[in-house]
């Protein structure tokens, strides 16, 4: 049955996928007219032949990209207007009450592992393929296999407890339920970013304190000027899985912790690194990381106050191919539309990310050297063959980080 909302919701999803589609066609071909000339102001640190693969391995992760765009419209389009998700319903019914709360849980989790199962392949693609030929992948199969393992108990181990704590509020806190949700998942994305650095994070990599004295001695100063305290400077085994190089901050409190990867470490000269963590320490200091919990909090007190509204209207339902109204039907359908309609979001996201990457990067020259940051900032772009030339529509709506060209010229006016 369709009503007008399926209308909306197919306008929603048209527009939204026809813009993802057209900006990759807009990367593809703005990457490949300009991949065989280096742009002048890297013209002296990056060959050429480092300056394709980059524009080569660009495409090439587009290209996966729009498959992966077709790929999620379809499964959306399936789970709802195609009667997927009604057919899971009556399916569990048989086994479960359609009251009990393992109902929904059973439900919610069919569909998340349909999700995982669907889109293995292109993950597959993406690491075997796609970063094997670029010469980044170190994942073997096995290792793929533990990880995927483990990612799978970690999500029923933290997950699990508090979708039945959702469920539950749904059906017994009353009107107001989505606020008393708000309450428990602040409190729950806190918790996490204490516990992940200490206890979740050491799952998947082995966390290492630095040994190169000079190194270390450097950083501990560079703190001190900055005020910094943490619980350490670890170096991560990321080669393990990946040539591509970081360093992060993560945690709250006493937990927070600074990370290298080994292959930015053995890539940068201790100067350079510092400079990076100086753009770390930058975020910390002005506060980015708590802006960035404020706002996801709020924006998700505005979706959940939405999902309270929604939930009760017939037509919701009806609209998106389903006919038997639960409040756990109502957060599957609202998680697979919600970013149709949020779309034109990402751009305002996106233009904030870089306004603190472009504040950062001015902390960080006032504790180290701006020369030092731009040359670990031209090695960092060769080294994970990141284009130097991407299409300024594409950049504008997608990208975290400003274009290497802009971020250099504003640091060498600092």
């Amino acid at each position: 049955m369709s009503n007008a909302f399926t209308w909306v919701f197919l306008l929603a999803l048209g527009l939204a996928t026809a813009t993802r589609l057209w900006l990759a066609l807009r990367q593809v071909r703005h990457v490949r007219a300009h991949r065989d000339a280096v742009p002048r102001t890297f013209a002296e640190a990056i060959p050429l032949g480092a300056h394709q693969k980059a524009a080569d391995y660009t495409v090439a992760k587009e290209r996966l990209g729009i498959f992966d765009t077709l790929l999620d419209v379809v499964v959306v389009l399936l789970l709802t207007l195609g009667g997927v998700l009604q057919w899971l319903i009556d399916q569990w019914v048989r086994l479960v009450p359609a009251s009990s709360l393992w109902h929904g849980i059973a439900l919610i989790a069919t569909v998340l592992i349909l999700r995982t199962v669907i889109s293995l392949p292109l993950t597959l693609y993406r690491v075997f393929v796609i970063e094997e030929r670029f010469g980044f992948n170190r994942m073997t199969w096995g290792l793929f296999l533990v990880d995927l393992a483990k990612g799978l108990a970690v999500a029923v181990v933290l997950g699990a407890p508090l979708l039945l704590a959702i469920l539950w509020l749904a059906g017994a806190a009353g009107r107001y339920w989505w606020f008393y949700v708000w309450v428990v998942l602040t409190a729950y994305s806190i918790f996490l970013h204490i516990v992940f650095p200490r206890f979740i994070s050491p799952i998947f990599n082995k966390f290492s304190p630095v040994t190169d004295a000079a190194l270390a001695d450097r950083v501990e100063r560079l703190l001190a000027r900055c005020g910094f305290r943490s619980r350490g400077l670890y170096v991560m085994d990321g080669s393990k899985r990946s040539a591509h190089g970081n360093a992060y901050f993560t945690g709250l409190g006493a937990s927070k912790r600074i990370v290298l990867f080994d292959t930015l470490v053995s890539r940068l000269q201790p100067p350079e690194i510092e400079a990076v963590l100086a753009h770390e320490l930058g975020h910390y200091k002005l506060r980015h990381i708590t802006k960035a919990l404020i706002l996801r909090s709020a924006l998700s007190l505005l979706l959940l106050f939405v999902l309270g509204a929604l939930a009760d209207q017939q037509w919701f339902y009806e609209g998106l191919g389903v006919r038997t109204p639960a409040f756990a039907v109502a957060l599957i359908l609202f998680l697979l539309v919600a970013p149709a309609f949020m779309f034109i979001l990402e751009p305002v996201m996106s233009l904030y990310s870089r306004k603190n990457e472009f504040e950062a990067d001015q902390y960080a020259v006032s504790h180290a050297e701006a020369a030092e940051l731009i040359a670990a900032l031209v090695k960092l772009y060769k080294d994970n063959a990141a284009t130097l030339t991407p299409d300024p529509l594409h950049s504008a709506f997608y990208d975290s980080h400003p274009p290497a060209a802009n971020r250099i010229a504003r640091l060498k006016t600092t």
